[in-house]
């Protein structure tokens, strides 16, 4: 709001009072804000009927995702996970004796949205790929680390006790989803990127349901578990934080690049079950929703220096194939360099992160545009780039992986035995 004095806006009729999160503490979120300010153009303060929005938002959940876990409780869940496998797998298969709920969700994503675009697509996944390992190394620092300021959405963490599970465990398994929809034919009906996918979203309904019955979920504070404010949050650190970061690092993405970057996580934010009301395909746009999300987030608290001290050390835990020591502690000295670059002072503190300086992207952003530039002036070079880049990342997976790979999310244990935590 442009009002500072205020954190309400002109409501509909019969709409729910916002939840006292939204714009808790409006100077503490543009402070949060003032850097990605510097980087929208014209003026993106929401005004009532954008804040009102947003307010609503955080009553709004995923009602078809909703709808087939309250029948998946009601069935029994372990009869029920099996038969939401096999409908994913073989979605054909579904007749009038499959039951409604299942049968509604299977359908509705089982083939793409009119406005989808497979051409943009698939090159956006190739330019994801093109970003290598420093592409998701950002995505670490300023998606999800930088993410954790957002005190409110830290609060399922806390709650369903994946706060206590390891943030080497949730870095490996997000970057194997991650990996999964960026690869080729991932985000095809039945490919492993659109498979996971549905499955993180069932598993985001498990929370809601979970956490909606349970007495210790302040609803009136934080509104609906997983909500859609949140859920956007999510999707924009995926699309327009990465953009972002990536590009304030050095490396140079053509227009028509970032549009397919966007475009694609347009698609996998619907999939996930973000409302088309809170997606975008333009850049620009995104920026603007992306600052307004950050203004209306509840500020740092204990719950955000505990992630954040937990994802510092993450890098030690990496299962190194060699000099396990030396290279965990320089990955954790580059990781915090990076979160210095993005959140700043006022934001390593608010994370509980210690003082460092920025030495990693001033190092590498000189390099990291020229190849960028060679990369796009040089014909032929970039596909040759793209499958060694994308390799790297595969590669790279097995550090934060081992050898068991990831059974969560690829459907070798159904997630419901794990309290969807």
């Amino acid at each position: 709001m442009r009002n500072d004095d205020t954190a309400t806006g002109a409501r509909p009729e019969g709409a729910q009072p916002a939840p006292s999160r939204l714009g808790a503490d409006l100077k503490a979120s543009r402070q949060m804000a003032s850097r990605l300010r510097l980087l929208v153009k014209g003026d993106p303060e929401p005004d009532q009927q954008a804040w009102a929005t947003m307010g609503q938002a955080l009553w709004e959940g995923d009602p078809l995702a909703d709808d087939l876990v309250a029948w998946m409780h009601e069935f029994g869940m372990a009869r029920a996970w099996p038969l939401f496998e096999r409908a994913l797998a073989a979605p054909r298969d579904l007749n009038e004796t499959t039951a409604a709920p299942l049968r509604q969700f299977v359908c509705r994503t089982a083939g793409w949205p009119d406005w989808v675009r497979e051409d943009l697509m698939i090159e956006g996944a190739q330019a994801l790929r093109g970003t290598g390992l420093h592409g998701m190394m950002v995505l670490r620092d300023a998606g999800l680390m930088a993410g954790y300021q957002a005190s409110a959405i830290n609060q399922t963490l806390v709650m369903t006790g994946s706060l206590h599970k390891g943030a080497q465990r949730r870095v490996a398994e997000t970057t194997s989803w991650w990996l999964a929809c960026t690869e080729e034919g991932g985000m095809a009906p039945g490919g492993a990127g659109f498979m996971m996918t549905l499955r993180v979203r069932v598993m985001h309904a498990l929370v809601r349901h979970q956490l909606g019955h349970s007495p210790k979920w302040d609803a009136a504070s934080l509104g609906v578990p997983v909500n859609q404010l949140d859920m956007q949050a999510t999707y924009l650190a995926f699309s327009v934080v990465q953009l972002l970061s990536l590009k304030t690092t050095g490396v140079w993405l053509s227009r028509r690049e970032s549009e397919a970057v966007m475009h694609l996580w347009r698609y996998i934010g619907w999939l996930m079950g973000v409302d088309e009301r809170y997606l975008c395909d333009d850049e620009q746009q995104g920026r603007t929703l992306l600052y307004q999300n950050v203004l209306s987030q509840a500020s740092a608290d204990e719950t955000s220096v505990m992630l954040g001290q937990a994802l510092m050390d993450e890098p030690l835990q990496r299962l190194y194939p060699n000099l396990p020591g030396l290279r965990g502690r320089f990955n954790k000295a580059r990781h915090l360099s990076l979160v210095r670059w993005f959140v700043g002072s006022q934001g390593m503190r608010a994370l509980g992160l210690p003082a460092t300086l920025p030495w990693y992207p001033l190092l590498t952003m000189g390099p990291f545009l020229l190849r960028s530039l060679v990369l796009h002036a040089v014909p032929g070079l970039m596909p040759v780039w793209r499958r060694w880049a994308g390799q790297r990342q595969r590669d790279y997976l097995k550090v934060l992986m081992g050898a068991h790979g990831s059974p969560h999310l690829t459907g070798g244990a159904h997630p419901a035995k794990r309290q969807a935590g």
